[in-house]
């Protein structure tokens, strides 16, 4: 059994990243053909218009690989192959059919409302309203921070009475952190590689995650949304033949928002209850970039919601760094702190306490640093 899982593996990340691979380039000429194209601004980083759609590719290819493959399944079972039992299992796993149709459904409003957002931009208001309504269908599907939202209650003592109070205040922070979630991707992807990279890193950590727990629905799906992404990252690394846009940043962050909701990240066998904040600490390098630009953009009185060159790879410049290095710091980081949260479920207490004050301690130093290379380049300018 175990090795045809590894099957499964292998085909689920092989399998997507040769078709994102080849429809980021089919997108590619079809950008330019139809001049859908992110023209160079104030705020942008490339001199050169650069044809957009690769959220296409991604969103694309998670769906092709994933729905083709149930479609795939019962002719292949008449012909001989019992072995897509597993192949089955992994794509559907137990009573999760609802689920499935709520999480592709409200990827398909985040993926629409980014597509539109690329080619006409869309009033704030309106790309909110969109990610709550993409978050309420998941709810609605019956994907809840359940598990969070009981550990929560352990630590605090509280025991609500009902079903309904643990409905409600589950749905609420789903909602909250699917939305935020999906703008603290859409906010990081500024520059090449880097949206994709942290995607990448996060969802190969959510891997390590929920390996052990068996829940190998999650599994496949991640390595699915690994693949998508990893074709597409070929084709923008430095320097970028072609971005995702709003459609593709977006969806990644809708995604891994979504996995950190249906991942077991806590079973009554983990050493510690901490390990439930795998997903903050896989996740802290889009978190700490949109709390630092909204905390800068409220403390000078902006607009939260104005884009600015304010956000972590902009600083890392501003110290000095070249584009390239910015991306690939910020990189490192990702996975010093991903490597973290793949430890939490498998440690005790005091291990996960460790994990954390490392994480909170590596971006106080990055703060340190970047004030620190700021404070020098006001200096030089005097």
């Amino acid at each position: 059994m175990k090795q045809n899982w590894y099957l499964v593996f292998s085909y689920a990340l092989g399998a997507s990243f040769l078709i994102s691979l080849g429809a980021t380039a089919v997108l590619r000429r079809l950008a330019i053909r139809w001049n859908v194209m992110d023209l160079p601004g104030e705020r942008k980083m490339h001199p050169e218009p650069v044809p957009l759609l690769g959220g296409a590719a991604i969103f694309g290819t998670f769906c092709a690989v994933i729905l083709g493959s149930l479609l795939l399944i019962e002719p292949a079972r008449r012909i001989g192959f019992d072995w897509l039992d597993a192949l089955v299992l992994a794509f559907l796993g137990t009573n999760v059919k609802v689920k499935l149709a709520g999480i592709f459904a409200g990827g398909l409003i985040v993926f629409v409302l980014g597509l539109v957002d690329d080619v006409k931009t869309l009033r704030p208001e309106a790309k909110f309203a969109g990610q709550v309504a993409a978050a309420l269908l998941l709810v609605a599907s019956g994907t809840r921070l359940d598990l969070f939202i009981e550990n929560v209650w352990a630590f605090s003592g509280l025991r609500p009475e009902g079903s309904v109070p643990t409905l409600c205040v589950s749905g609420l922070a789903t909602i909250l952190w699917v939305v935020m979630m999906t703008n603290a991707m859409n906010f990081l992807d500024n520059m090449d590689g880097l949206c994709g990279g942290v995607s990448l890193i996060a969802a190969f950590s959510f891997f390590l995650c929920v390996l052990p727990h068996e829940e190998y629905f999650v599994c496949v799906m991640l390595l699915v949304f690994a693949g998508s992404v990893a074709g597409f990252l070929y084709h923008n690394l430095h320097p970028a033949r072609i971005f995702m846009g709003d459609a593709g940043s977006m969806f990644c962050g809708y995604i891994l928002a979504t996995v950190a909701v249906l991942g077991t990240f806590y079973t009554e066998t983990t050493p510690s209850r901490v390990a439930v904040a795998a997903p903050l600490v896989a996740l802290s390098v889009p978190i700490f970039d949109i709390g630092s630009v909204i905390y800068i953009r409220w403390r000078n009185g902006q607009s939260i919601i104005k884009g600015d060159k304010r956000h972590f790879s902009h600083r890392l410049v501003a110290i000095g760094m070249s584009p390239r290095q910015a991306v690939e710091f910020i990189l490192l980081v990702a996975a010093v702190v991903g490597l973290g949260a793949a430890l939490l479920p498998k440690v005790g207490r005091a291990g996960t306490l460790i994990v954390l004050a490392q994480t909170a301690g590596l971006f106080m130093l990055i703060v340190i640093l970047m004030n620190a290379g700021q404070n020098r380049q006001r200096g030089l300018g005097k």
